[in-house]
């Protein structure tokens, strides 16, 4: 079977489970085999999709060079493209990161910026790509999750990776049949990255030994994904079994978990929901046979050692609060404090400088909107800036004490951030020229 049939069929039984049959679909395109075989698949199911591409300016003329080929690709299907140019050296220097890193996290993040209604993200991910992640991942160090590979379908960041099944070199072969013209990024050669080294260098010499490499490592993946299902049913059972929740704590029996095995395994798939870290299992081993009153500490959490109870509790009550904002609510009240919600046409608007009053442009917000204390990981897009930044940096650079750093709230839309209340609003939810109705708030 042909792989276009392979595709059509692949997508059909496995993928199109995952969204609204009128979905919109954006691809990211290099301008690389992979990504042009992509294009012209999905062309031929007639998918309503549009093109992304990425100038990371990384390789000088060949980087304006793919970017040019990405725009002409776009006028042959006839279809839309957005391009974005990044400073991606000066990134990972800022932000102390590879190179590799610095240009995921920008394209990553900007995908997730576009705010384009009911669409989907797909990338060129194959077979060979799943095979490099896994090795690199082994390498490095991981648990059962990292030796699963890529997932085909990121629910959370809407991220569709169709070509998972097939090869490198069928997608060459498919381009070559197709006479469809791509790019060549000559870095892709250079043994300067870690995946390189396992693409050009690693896996050939091992396929001198071990000729099938690449299938084996395939079906292993397969089986490490059913591993993974059967490994967090099993933590699932061994939770329900050992933790009572009470109103905003987690109480767990202490000669009930010392019993569980493997302890540590199961420690750190309990804890880990709450800001500790790998590092902490052992304190919390030892925390079984300590005092009674002793804990152990995340940024969030405190784990005491009760008698006979261990007890996780949030390090302050009013982290466990949250308050819903419906469209219609004129005033919401919370921790000794209001805000007041007003909906006003742009024409009626006048800008506040308050750090108190928050302006956002309607149209961008998605209601019930969640009142809420901050936690650790929370990160938004300051106003005035378009790269993410964790509060817990934000609130360095506003040199906040640790009292005011316990009291921030903060309130989000869709999961995402739109105040930092009586700081800083999000970046994407400003006020802009085509801002037609402006949400107000005021603490």
């Amino acid at each position: 079977m042909s792989l276009s049939k392979n595709f059509q069929k692949h997508f059909k039984k496995n993928l199109s489970q995952y969204f609204p049959a009128d979905s919109k679909f954006i691809i990211a395109v290099s301008g690389g085999v992979d990504s042009v075989v992509l294009v012209d698949l999905f062309n031929a199911i007639n998918a309503n999709f549009s093109i992304a591409h990425c100038n990371f300016k990384l390789r000088g003329e060949e980087s304006e060079r793919d970017e040019n080929f990405v725009k002409a690709l776009a006028v042959k299907y006839s279809k839309e493209i957005v391009v974005k140019h990044f400073d991606t050296e000066k990134f990972a220097v800022e932000n102390k990161i590879s190179i590799q890193v610095a240009a995921r996290e920008l394209r990553y993040n900007w995908f997730a910026a576009l705010q384009i209604p009911n669409y989907y993200l797909v990338t060129a991910h194959h077979s060979n790509d799943n095979i490099e992640t896994v090795l690199f991942n082994f390498f490095r160090g991981t648990g059962v999750q990292g030796l699963t590979g890529i997932s085909a379908f990121d629910k959370e960041r809407k991220i569709i990776r169709p070509l998972l099944p097939f090869k490198k070199e069928a997608l060459l072969q498919y381009a070559k049949d197709k006479n469809l013209s791509f790019v060549e990024d000559s870095s892709n050669a250079l043994n300067k990255y870690t995946r390189n080294d396992f693409r050009n260098q690693i896996i050939p010499l091992v396929a001198t030994h071990f000729p099938q490499v690449e299938e084996n490592i395939l079906s292993n993946i397969n089986r490490m994904n059913d591993v993974q299902e059967l490994y967090f049913q099993a933590i699932e059972k061994h939770k329900n079994n050992l933790i009572e929740h009470k109103g905003n704590e987690y109480h767990i029996p202490i000669l009930k978990l010392k019993k569980s095995n493997p302890l540590h395994t199961i420690i750190w798939e309990i804890i880990k929901d709450f800001n500790f870290t790998p590092a902490q299992v052992n304190e919390i081993v030892k925390l079984l046979d300590a005092n009674n009153g002793s804990y152990v500490q995340s940024a969030s959490h405190r784990i005491i050692n009760n008698r006979n109870w261990l007890i996780i509790s949030p390090t302050h009550t009013e982290t466990s609060h949250h308050f819903t904002i419906e469209k219609e609510d004129k005033k919401v009240a919370f921790n000794k404090q209001s805000v007041s919600i007003e909906i006003l046409s742009i024409a009626d608007f006048k800008l506040e400088t308050l750090n108190t009053v928050a302006c956002l442009d309607l149209k961008n917000i998605q209601f019930p909107l969640l009142l809420r204390k901050w936690k650790q990981g929370d990160y938004f897009y300051p106003l005035g800036m378009t790269k993410k930044q964790k509060l817990s940096k934000f609130f360095i650079n506003q040199k906040l004490s640790l009292t005011q750093k316990e009291n921030v709230w903060v309130i989000e839309s869709n999961k995402r951030i739109v105040w930092v209340v009586g700081y800083r609003i999000d970046n994407r939810f400003k006020i802009t020229d085509t801002t037609k109705e402006v949400m107000k708030l005021s603490v």
